[in-house]
């Protein structure tokens, strides 16, 4: 028994030794693909299906609300919220930069200065609020730097006039601001080089409408936390599932105060660009979420990045968090399930080997379904991600690879074994 098992042991490791060679070697990114509804599309996950098919339609959170700030002069902006704070909000959150965007700060190169006055208004507005937060920029040039450590911080110009601020960056897949992006987890927090903690824009409005909530959140101290959506603003287009998560208002509705006192009252309100206004097909800070009712093959990007905010305030203050299983965990629910595969494998092929490809075959697809299915149902009753790409693979690859190994590599090991010349000489003893 202990020479199977150990058998079993080595036929495991040469099973991940072959999948990691096949992934170096030819860098298909094979893993990412088990991870997907089809291997065409890797930016589409299986834990999309929960939110697409299984997950109840969640509640408005009326504790948030997103200003639409379309194309706005600073001058408006301010008017804007000089409206909006005669409602008392707790928190204003502006999801828009007011900076020169790196070019030198005179009147020619930095058009936004020339409206001396439209620049006096707004910083008077932040800081008479007494409220605001506003967003920033992490920067990480030195790529040798630790995970979670940037270089420098992009800042608006008023953000001495604000209450806070908060880093702006979401989590994508995108190189360039330009580039189509899938939004599904959020960095809670960075650090400068001097270690000083900066907090993601959203958990800076959380924690200033309730810190008891936001510490707890930031306890579970994930350098990356998986977005738990809740919706989105009104979807003219219908592209996504769950269209009423937040009230929104438009740019004239504000400007009109056509809008309820209690709709604003302590509450957060987060100001951004939605388009021109509601309705418009703008693509410009706009993102692919789970939420996109096109799982597959999708046209175009379904939530601005102001509603991305918005979800990651709610799911901090309704504490609706989803886990997820570590690296280490992945590896060692892969490692345990190939092993167990590996000695069904070696038994079926001892007893019966005439059979031994169907029957394989055959669970090879019933466990790969099994699994598959057991991850969407575990992320839909518990919230939790149950990583089984690893395992996926593993599964996926194990009869083959195991045919390899026990046709060549160990018939090679022990021809070698033989040759040896301690074993020779055992084996001359042992000899009558």
């Amino acid at each position: 028994m202990r020479k199977f098992w150990l058998d079993c042991l080595i036929a495991t490791n040469f099973v991940f030794l072959a999948m990691w060679a096949i992934v170096g070697i030819t860098n298909l990114r094979m893993f990412n693909a088990f991870d997907s509804i089809g291997v065409a599309l890797n930016d589409v996950e299986l834990t999309d299906y929960v939110f697409q098919r299984l997950r109840e339609t969640p509640k408005t959170d009326t504790s948030i609300v997103v200003v639409n700030i379309g194309n706005l002069s600073r001058r408006e902006i301010a008017e804007q919220i000089r409206i909006i704070s005669k409602y008392k909000p707790k928190i204003i959150g502006i999801d828009a930069f007011f900076d020169c965007r790196g070019n030198t700060r005179d009147t020619i190169n930095c058009a936004a200065l020339r409206d001396v006055m439209g620049n006096y208004m707004l910083g008077s507005a932040i800081q008479e609020a007494g409220n605001v937060i506003l967003v920033t920029k992490t920067i990480r040039k030195d790529t040798l730097l630790p995970q979670g450590v940037f270089d420098s911080l992009r800042r608006s110009d008023f953000s001495a006039n604000a209450y806070g601020e908060g880093f702006a960056n979401l989590d994508t897949d995108a190189a360039f601001q330009e580039d189509s992006k899938t939004c599904r987890q959020v960095n809670p927090r960075q650090y400068d080089k001097e270690g000083k903690p900066q907090y993601a824009f959203s958990v800076a409005m959380a924690m200033a409408y309730d810190s008891v909530k936001t510490k707890e959140f930031l306890k579970r101290d994930n350098f990356k936390e998986i977005i738990n959506y809740r919706g989105t603003i009104m979807d003219t287009y219908e592209q996504t599932q769950f269209s009423l998560g937040f009230y929104a208002l438009d740019v004239k509705q504000i400007f009109e105060e056509s809008f309820e006192p209690h709709t604003v009252k302590d509450k957060i309100v987060i100001m951004g660009f939605l388009g021109n206004e509601f309705g418009d097909p703008s693509w410009a800070d706009r993102f692919y979420t789970p939420l996109n009712k096109k799982m597959a093959g999708k046209a175009n990007p379904d939530m601005f990045g102001v509603v991305v905010h918005a979800n990651v305030v709610s799911m901090i203050l309704n504490e609706n968090y989803i886990n997820e299983m570590a690296d280490w965990q992945e590896e060692l629910l892969a490692f345990i399930i190939c092993l167990l595969n590996v000695a069904l494998f070696s038994l079926i092929n001892t007893r019966w080997p005439t059979w031994y490809d169907g029957i394989t075959k055959l669970l090879q697809l019933t466990q790969l379904l099994a699994y598959t299915v057991l991850m969407v149902f575990i992320f839909h009753w518990f919230s939790f991600k149950l990583n089984v790409t690893l395992t996926l693979a593993a599964v996926a690859l194990v009869g083959d690879i195991y045919e390899i190994y026990m046709s060549v590599i160990k018939n090679l090991i022990q021809k070698i074994i033989h040759f040896l010349p301690f074993t020779r000489h055992k084996e001359e003893v042992l000899t009558p």
